[in-house]
């Protein structure tokens, strides 16, 4: 609902603040006293492109404030946010043109851009008029317009879905056809290589105890000798004169008093260690040993692993994970039919619970056109268009998340003319009538929409006119409504009625807008009625319109 809309230096508003009620608000007034420049105003606070000259000559700068309470669960939350703006239950949309500089935004007094704050305004307020471009006139429109009016939402979901798991279904069955085409490309090689890797079986870690032992094995061959000369040295020479030398100074020890006590000891000490010195040179000869042959079967294995790998691009130590790898992949070519066979089983059964659920949602959608197609017909009758039609045609479109249905609003205003679309079959006054019986019959079961109608009733008087008022109050019954208007049978209808005036003083025109008591709008009723003099039988005649209203 729009509490208020509070305008400054605006075109010929200076400084005006209007509060406004739940029901049928109208706005009457003179040709030219100013009610575009009320709806402008009120665009430009939603964020919509206006006239470049919105701020009043001589002013720097102007503003409109419109405020309004969304209620609950209303769309304009989740875009906040998204935005990362502050929520309260009043929501303040305020936009600052100046004269010489971009105008700026705010949203309950966070600054926002010029997307932002129309993004927000269109969830906001719904305008209607004879060149409504958007809304009821636009064919992207009509088929959510349709939804909504068929209450189908739980059709709806169980089609985005199933589409879901269809395009999943679809992606993985060409993904994996796509794998499988490039890997058979390959098959030839990842035989051979598969086969070459199984023969060679290349161990975890073999390449470098392979390494180490060649190593050890070439130290052997170098070393060797050198080795076994010590050990013929210890043995022949140091270990046997030793041992010579101990022999004597044992048998003479005795009589030397005492004096060969510590030479005998030492003697003692050095062949322990010569016996450990000939051991330990002893087990080297033992792990130096090694056959040629072993040496040339090491060097083999070894080069063989690594001019595999070099073969491959990989470390040799990587050899293993890549034979596990390769296996994997041919063993997946092999499987691969059976796979796809799968694949295309799924998603035939994806494709076939779409097309259910899809089908489902064009009968819902098609039940819906034909009771629509019966409200609007009926309303138009009142609206002097008897011999008018409105048909809802529903065409085959390209399958999607929403189905496979597009949807148009067509009318046909003469007996026997082809349909077509609405804007081009009809002229003003019919398309305005047209728009108001559709907007009847679609919200209908809405409820809680701010909705402008722009002199939706143009070209339309007497019965034509009432029949036109009283969709309105309709309308307004579960909805707030602004309608400016010049007919007195629409204004009557009104809960609350302002008038719209253009004054002059000092040279200076203003527009002023004047919330009306009973008694001033039975004077502006009288004046829409008999014109500038308003005499006795127009009052008259406005008090009998306001008795049938209040009937």
């Amino acid at each position: 609902m729009l509490l208020s809309l509070e305008i400054r230096n605006i075109v010929l508003i200076e400084a005006l603040t209007l509060d406004f009620d739940a029901g049928l608000n109208v706005l009457t007034g003179e040709t030219g006293a100013g009610k575009s420049i009320l709806l402008d105003a009120l665009g430009f606070a939603l964020g919509r492109r206006v006239r470049r000259d919105l701020v009043q000559a001589g002013a720097g700068q102007g503003s409109v404030t419109a405020v309004f309470a969304p209620g609950e669960d209303h769309p304009s939350a989740a875009i906040l946010e998204e935005l990362d703006l502050t929520a309260a239950e009043e929501l303040v949309l305020r936009r600052v043109a100046r004269a010489d500089g971009p105008a700026s935004a705010f949203v309950n007094d966070q600054r926002v851009s010029a997307e932002a704050l129309r993004r927000i305004g269109e969830t906001l307020v719904e305008v209607h008029g004879q060149h409504d471009d958007r809304g009821l006139l636009d064919p992207r429109a009509h088929r959510p317009l349709l939804d909504a009016f068929a209450g189908i939402a739980s059709e709806r979901a169980a089609t985005r879905a199933a589409w879901g798991k269809a395009d999943a279904a679809r992606r993985g069955l060409t993904e994996a056809r796509e794998t499988l085409a490039k890997a058979a490309a390959d098959a030839d090689f990842l035989r051979h290589a598969v086969a070459e890797l199984d023969k060679a079986a290349p161990e975890e870690g073999e390449e470098e105890r392979l390494d180490a032992e060649r190593r050890l094995m070439q130290a052997a061959a170098r070393i060797g000798e050198e080795v076994q000369k010590a050990a013929d040295a210890l043995g022949q020479r140091a270990e046997g004169g030793a041992a010579d030398a101990l022999d004597r100074l044992t048998r003479v020890a005795d009589r030397a008093e005492g004096h060969l006590d510590a030479p005998i000891a030492a003697l003692d000490r050095a062949m322990i260690e010569l016996g450990e010195a000939r051991s330990g040179v002893d087990a080297a000869l033992d792990a130096l040993a090694f056959s040629p042959e072993r040496l040339e079967a090491c060097e083999e294995r070894l080069f063989a692993l690594r001019a595999l790998a070099r073969k491959h691009e990989v470390h040799p130590s990587e050899l293993p994970d890549l034979a596990t790898r390769l296996a994997a992949r041919l063993d997946a070519i092999d499987a691969g039919a059976e796979h796809i066979a799968a694949l295309e089983r799924a998603s035939a059964e994806a494709e076939a619970a779409y097309d259910a659920a899809a089908e489902a949602l064009s009968d819902a959608r098609s039940a819906a056109a034909g009771r629509l197609d019966a409200l609007v017909t009926a309303e138009l009758a009142p609206l002097r268009m008897e011999a008018a039609r409105f048909e809802t045609v529903i065409a085959e479109a390209d399958p999607g998340p929403e189905g496979r249905d597009a949807v148009s609003f067509t009318a046909a205003i003469n007996p026997g003319s082809p349909a077509g679309a609405i804007d081009r079959i009809a002229s003003g006054g019919e398309l305005s009538r047209f728009l108001l019986a559709l907007k009847v019959c679609l919200a209908a079961e809405a409820g809680g929409l701010v909705m402008v109608f722009d002199e939706i009733d143009r070209g339309v008087g007497g019965a034509t006119a009432d029949a036109v008022g009283r969709r309105l109050a309709r309308l307004a019954a579960a909805n707030q409504v602004l309608v400016v208007t010049h007919s007195p049978q629409v204004a009557a209808q009104g809960t609350r009625h302002f008038r719209i005036a253009k004054h002059v003083s000092a040279g200076t025109t203003r527009t002023e807008v004047t919330p009306l008591d009973s008694e001033a709008r039975l004077e502006e009723l009288a004046r829409m009625l008999a014109g500038e003099e308003v005499t006795p039988e127009a009052l008259s005649a406005a008090a009998a319109l306001l008795a049938r209203q209040a009937a």
